[in-house]
């Protein structure tokens, strides 16, 4: 089936031509990289490179080596440079590969990319290595995606989930998976070889215990996307509270920049606010919103009605109240609308009292008769904003989710929630007592969507998608 796929995909994505590409980041630099990868890799080489050591022959040289040498073109000699030889299959795309370290001006690599197209070689596609990478076998799909999440990440703990799905701790879970539903639809079917004999080679009892464990760590898997996908897209906490609080000062303190216009005018701020910052690994991504108040005119209640959207998307909350003006009552009153932030285990509210700098003391009561967390600061003096940062961080856990698994792929949740469901659907199946042959199809069907999710079982529909968001190069 694979190598059905393979000659498929062959022809649609080009794939038994040579191709190089700029695998640096563009602009100007010390050194550039340029990468070639297929069959003629080291015959275009030994046309434009000479090695400094005249006896060395590029065709003749060993895998994972590295030479000094001249880029020669029509013209004459182009740049010295490095080059870094990895032989078939013992390399990233599983093919010959070539790397070239040029010097790193824009004209440089202009000329190098030229020099390789006039010998033949083709523009690599966006991610069109890792694709040969995964056609070769070298990586599968869910490896595939970690190599771009990793390129992107922006934080320790998103860096962190995209390694670990580099380096196959996903894959691995699904293989035993599905290594588990194949003995079990293979022993379904030889019964069917033996349906006129009346036996049952495989323990319906086995597989309702199967059919549960199954169930169990597959919906812990989906429970963690909601964690996985903040990590990664940055943890979503809104900062809100009544005109003038200070709420768009707290922001700008707490990304040490000027990002937000702060004004004594209420009702400054119409329109949400966004900005990501990275804390103790973790990426936050700041909502600064309107005040929440009586609106006086159309856009205010526009921005009211947005800010409402944003605090029931955030995952934490800071309700800033102005300790100089608002009574310990008035910050009760107001926490009424936020009982459902307050009670929910997996959200969280923090009080954030502000401009503790004009006050001689600082409110009593707040800590004895309110449960949930207060920090007073001064904003404009980025006194205990520290707090604020350090309470957000603790926090954030992945402790206790499928043994640190956390999905954080939109495809994945997918195609994992479809397979649950062809699960619960052999599952009713063994209650009901339906025939084998049923049982054998529900089982294929889940097989089947654990199969999509690490490639082995895919259209290159699935794959131009998902390569096409690579960068060129990788």
């Amino acid at each position: 089936m694979f190598n059905l796929i393979f000659l498929c995909l062959m022809a649609r994505f080009q794939l038994n031509d040579t191709i190089c590409a700029i695998s640096t980041a563009p602009g100007t630099g010390a050194i550039a990289v340029a990468r070639i990868s297929g069959p003629d890799t080291f015959k275009t080489l030994e046309n434009i490179f000479r090695p400094s050591n005249k006896k060395k022959s590029i065709q003749q040289a060993a895998s994972h080596t590295i030479h000094h040498g001249t880029i020669i073109s029509d013209e004459g000699p182009l740049d010295d440079v490095l080059l870094s030889i990895f032989r078939a299959p013992n390399s990233y795309t599983g093919e010959d590969v070539a790397e070239l370290s040029v010097h790193g001006s824009v004209y440089m690599q202009q000329r190098i990319m030229e020099v390789l197209l006039d010998h033949g070689l083709r523009m690599a596609n966006p991610g069109e290595f890792t694709l040969r990478a995964f056609l070769n076998r070298k990586l599968d799909l869910t490896q595939a995606e970690g190599i771009a999440d990793l390129i992107s990440a922006h934080s320790k703990m998103s860096h962190e989930l995209a390694f670990t799905q580099l380096r196959g701790g996903f894959s691995k879970k699904l293989k035993a998976l599905r290594e588990q539903l194949l003995d079990f639809v293979s022993l379904l079917e030889l019964e069917l070889d033996f349906s006129e004999e009346d036996v049952e080679f495989a323990d319906r009892g086995g597989l309702i215990r199967l059919v549960k464990t199954l169930k169990s760590e597959i919906s812990s898997l989906l429970g963690s996307f909601k964690l996985g996908n903040v990590i990664k897209t940055g943890i979503p906490v809104a900062i809100i509270g009544k005109p003038n609080a200070g709420k768009s000062t707290l922001l700008n303190a707490i990304l040490n920049e000027e990002k937000a216009i702060v004004s004594e005018i209420p009702g400054t701020t119409r329109d949400a606010i966004e900005d990501t910052i990275v804390i103790g690994g973790f990426s936050f991504r700041f909502i600064d919103t309107a005040g929440l108040r009586a609106a006086e005119n159309e856009i205010e209640t526009l921005g009211i009605e947005k800010t409402w959207q944003k605090i029931s998307e955030a995952s934490m909350v800071l309700y800033v109240f102005d300790a100089t003006k608002e009574s310990f009552e008035d910050v009760v009153n107001a926490l009424e609308d936020f009982k459902d932030i307050a009670e929910n285990p997996l959200r969280h509210l923090i009080l954030v009292g502000n401009k503790i700098d004009k006050v001689k003391k600082l409110p009593k009561g707040f800590t004895s008769f309110v449960s949930q967390e207060t920090i007073f600061v001064s904003a404009k003096r980025h006194e205990n904003i520290h707090q604020i940062a350090e309470s957000l961080v603790s926090k954030v856990s992945i402790s206790g989710i499928n043994d640190g698994l956390v999905i954080s792929n939109t495809r994945h949740y997918e195609a994992l929630q479809r397979s649950i469901e062809a699960i619960v659907e052999v599952e009713q199946g063994l209650v009901r007592n339906i025939p084998a042959d049923l049982l054998s199809s529900n089982i294929r069907l889940a097989l089947h969507h654990i199969g999509e999710i690490t490639g082995e079982i895919t259209t290159d529909d699935i794959l131009g998608n998902i390569f096409s968001r690579f960068c060129i190069g990788k």
